[in-house]
């Protein structure tokens, strides 16, 4: 760690820390994430709040689906004569997880030419019909054989059961993201698109429901429309719905004046044929979102990289709107979750992972699914407008490790780099190591970049030492 990079900002930091009287030994610090100081609770930081409440906590305890949602999805599977429903539902959540994207024409195209080339290379020239022919079945035996869904009445019921705790626990986690960073927020009204068993309006309930008036539910299978629609009324066709102003459609609102304050995606994008497909819905999801995009899939590599496609396609898209028909809104947008709008670390990296997140659940509570669980996905939000000043603090994209008198930390950077920070009391003093100590993966942690230092400490970083 010790590098010409790291020296650098541990010389400029070290000036400004003399010139405001702080403790050298703070200064190892710089070292720790590239640029930045320590935390301390000087000018009231934590205010009356302990350690374990800082403001970068954003960690949910273990989610629990509302009372009437649970026992509206055991009525319904009780109720239905599916044989082997929990060797179905596991089959289910097999495949999911395991899908890949579909693979694209030209990459299609691109590997029948290299296979072309390495046949013809050891083989008779004269027997074309042959070389084709071995073309296709090595192309079929190599080739990920992508399948789009077809959710019949059965195999909507296996996917509640299969996925509504789990999606319901990943939208929530999500939804509190925006509440804790902007408790001010009050949406009126939100579109789901790929809406499913309807998870995302039961979420979006228990978060906003005080101000939510509208629920607009897009899926283009009738048979999951009816069975979300019957969750939302206990379980039956008849009584009144649990969550009111919830409105159901097979097809995306026409109009391009039409937007929501909030638009969701979960788990739907991973189910378009083509990655032109998913260029479409995304541009469209944008073009009606008047505040929060979130986006949610599987935290997989597949997953992480179709989210990164969407988030680079939203952030350039201003360049696009310009030469839209329809500008009635502000072009401008930003990153809401990640520290930076820099690629993807994690993608870069020599051994590419996938950023996720994890979330704690109780499930729907059968007879096979007594014990709660994680639920591990990938998240991407944005939003609409310029972005407020606000602290870009590191985000832990690891479960943090504590050990004796220190912690390591797996950070993703403002600088657009992963950082792993090992943190004591005595090199980087007791807030920020009692912070650390009790964030979890997913939170923040609140460590002071030289982007946020007042101008007076500007100028003195960049005076030279006497």
């Amino acid at each position: 760690m010790a590098t010409g990079r790291g020296s650098r900002y541990l010389l400029t930091i070290g000036r400004w820390r003399r010139s405001f009287g702080i403790a050298p030994q703070f200064r190892a610090l710089a070292a720790l994430v590239p640029g930045v100081s320590h935390v301390d609770n000087k000018s009231d930081f934590l205010g009356k709040r302990p350690h374990r409440r800082h403001p970068g906590i954003l960690q949910l305890s273990c989610v629990r689906l509302p009372q009437a949602l649970a026992e509206a999805a055991q009525l319904l599977l009780l109720g239905s004569a599916m044989p082997n429903m929990e060797k179905q539902v596991q089959a289910l959540t097999n495949y999911l997880w395991s899908r890949h994207l579909p693979v694209e024409p030209e990459e299609l195209q691109r590997r029948a030419v290299l296979l072309e080339k390495k046949i013809l290379e050891n083989a008779d020239s004269c027997q074309t019909e042959k070389h084709h022919e071995e073309i296709l079945h090595a192309l079929r035996r190599t080739t990920y054989h992508w399948q789009e869904l077809s959710y019949s009445e059965g195999l909507s019921l296996v996917y509640m059961a299969a996925r509504l705790d789990g999606g319901f626990a990943a939208v929530s986690r999500a939804f509190h993201e925006i509440q804790a960073r902007l408790p001010e927020f009050q949406p009126q009204t939100l579109m789901d698109f790929g809406s499913g068993t309807g998870s995302v309006t039961w979420a979006a309930h228990s978060t906003w429901g005080q101000s939510l008036r509208e629920y607009m539910c897009v899926d283009s299978s009738a048979a999951m429309l009816e069975l979300a629609e019957k969750l939302l009324k206990g379980g039956s066709g008849s009584g009144m719905p649990c969550v009111p102003g919830v409105f159901f459609r097979q097809f995306l609102p026409v109009s391009p004046k039409v937007q929501f304050d909030v638009v969701v995606a979960a788990f739907s994008l991973s189910e378009l044929p083509s990655k032109a497909d998913r260029t479409d819905v995304v541009q469209t999801l944008w073009r009606k979102t008047g505040h929060f995009l979130v986006l949610i899939e599987n935290g997989t590599k597949a997953g992480h990289s179709l989210l990164m496609d969407a988030r680079d396609l939203v952030l350039n898209v201003r360049f696009f709107l310009l030469l839209s028909p329809y500008p009635p809104f502000p072009t401008y947008s930003h990153q809401f979750l990640c520290p930076h709008e820099l690629p993807c670390p994690q993608l870069t990296a020599s051994k590419p992972l996938a950023c996720s997140f994890s979330q704690a659940y109780y499930p729907i509570p059968f007879s096979w699914n007594k014990k709660p669980k994680e639920e591990k996905f990938s998240l991407v939000i944005l939003a609409r407008g310029s972005p407020e000043k606000a602290n870009r603090w590191p985000r832990i994209t690891q479960p943090v490790l504590k050990r004796p008198r220190h912690v390591h930390c797996h950070l993703c950077c403002p600088d657009g780099h992963m950082q792993h920070a090992v943190i004591t009391a005595r090199r980087h003093g007791r807030d920020l190591y009692r912070c650390a100590r009790v964030s979890s993966w997913g939170d923040l942690l609140p460590v002071i970049t030289p982007l946020e230092l007042p101008p007076s400490a500007q100028d003195a970083q960049d005076a030279p030492e006497s």
